[in-house]
């Protein structure tokens, strides 16, 4: 009788771990607030390898990916939900931004470590920058029209969005991954995993001003900013972790567990909260409870590979870019941010 009584409360205590794990998996925001519910998904039927980074056009409605293992640019039209032209023949397209007031399309390539520049309406090669190896993220600065592009064994190419024209080089310590500029000051966050470090760059001196050495965690590549409350969110990939550091200080804040293989965050100032993208299957969603207090509030399955993506504040949607693995074809997943 006592060991059918142990059997049948081990068959429960399994039963109810089997339901948390489930729930976690699929769980409502905690506190009943929005989430991104799954709304649409993209066929991109053809391509194969890895997906790297994404831009939207949100004049004409249009998504361009950056399909690394797959030598293209995609082009999707949101509208039509339909890829629609093809940019061939690149070499590991990586990092990618369309800039509106030039009809430009910067894509930074890591397989010859060039910046080439698309005119957006005809998908015709307006220039091609030699920069070094590794092309990768590439960002934008709207106030002085400078894209910066991060490469090589450590540096940060700043190019004249208008002229195509290389403009300086800041020297790092290692391979940029993600970084963030502050749009009210002149800093640049930068990620460094090579050299366990966040570099704090001043733009204007075109130099590294501060450098934050990192302990207990490696792999630290995806970073977003919340530049208000002074708040910098770095994934890490070893350990799992989404680390939350204070700009002013460049102290840690605070350490939660996050998704797996992350290589893409993204917080919104409006509903405070973080997007955490991670190549495990998931999307992992953050409650800003203040500036020292997060919390987990769900966790949304996408696919296996799926770890880049692109949070689109004006429209309240988050691209998810799934990779072709086994039966599971190349699309992109539309999360729309919903009660």
């Amino acid at each position: 009788m006592k060991l059918s009584i142990i059997w049948v409360i081990a068959i429960c205590l399994t039963a109810c771990d089997k339901m948390e794990r489930s729930s976690f998996e699929t769980a409502s925001p905690a506190s009943g607030g929005a989430t991104l519910r799954l709304i649409q998904t993209i066929p991109l039927r053809g391509v194969d390898g890895r997906i790297d980074h994404l831009s939207v056009d949100l004049k004409d409605q249009r998504l361009f990916i950056a399909a690394l293992g797959n030598n293209t640019v995609e082009i999707v039209d949101l509208i039509q939900s339909k890829v629609t032209h093809s940019i061939s023949g690149l070499s590991e397209p990586q990092g990618i931004f369309f800039v509106p007031e030039f009809n430009k399309i910067f894509v930074a390539e890591g397989g010859d470590g060039t910046c080439e520049i698309f005119d957006s309406n005809t998908f015709r090669l307006v220039d091609r920058l030699d920069l070094s190896s590794d092309a990768d993220n590439v960002r934008y600065d709207e106030y002085s029209r400078i894209i910066y592009v991060g490469h090589g064994n450590g540096g940060l190419s700043l190019i004249d969005a208008s002229t195509d024209k290389v403009l300086s080089n800041i020297q790092l310590d290692g391979h940029p991954e993600s970084f963030q500029l502050e749009s009210s000051g002149s800093r640049i966050f930068v990620n460094i995993p090579s050299a366990n470090q966040i570099a704090e760059v001043d733009r204007l001196q075109k130099k590294v001003v501060v450098k934050w050495t990192i302990s207990g965690a490696s792999a630290n590549y995806p970073m977003a900013l919340d530049e208000n409350q002074h708040r910098l969110f770095v994934g890490f990939r070893s350990p799992a972790n989404l680390n939350v550091y204070d700009t002013e200080t460049g102290k840690l804040v605070t350490t939660l567990d996050s998704v797996g293989d992350v290589d893409d965050i993204f917080y919104d100032a409006v509903h405070k909260m973080i997007f955490v993208i991670g190549g495990e299957g998931y999307i992992d969603i953050f409650s800003q409870q203040d500036a020292s207090n997060y919390e987990l509030m769900t966790r949304i399955p996408t696919a296996p590979g799926a770890r880049t993506g692109l949070w689109v504040p004006e429209l309240n949607r988050l691209y998810v870019a799934i990779p072709h693995r086994g039966s599971q074809e190349a699309e992109i997943q539309i999360f729309e941010l919903q009660p």
